[in-house]
């Protein structure tokens, strides 16, 4: 059979921690910054974690994402 194919944009958003968990970077934090505080630029800069409802949904298009051994 052959390998899986990882979703690429998914790929691109979305990284596995040491502990199985999936963190993401927050939106709106790339352009038109001026209009926004400086608060809320350092609350964008800090990667969260993805809610435990969509970890499945996360990991079915990342089949080999950081898979533990």
């Amino acid at each position: 059979m052959p390998k899986m194919k990882s979703n690429r944009a998914a790929a691109k958003r979305f990284r596995r921690t040491a502990t199985g968990k999936i963190r993401r970077y927050k939106p709106y934090g790339n352009h038109l910054m001026t209009s926004k505080s400086p608060a809320r630029r350092r609350k964008l800069r800090v990667a969260t974690l993805i809610s435990e409802a969509d970890q499945r949904e996360v990991a079915v298009l990342l089949p080999y994402a950081n898979k533990k051994k």
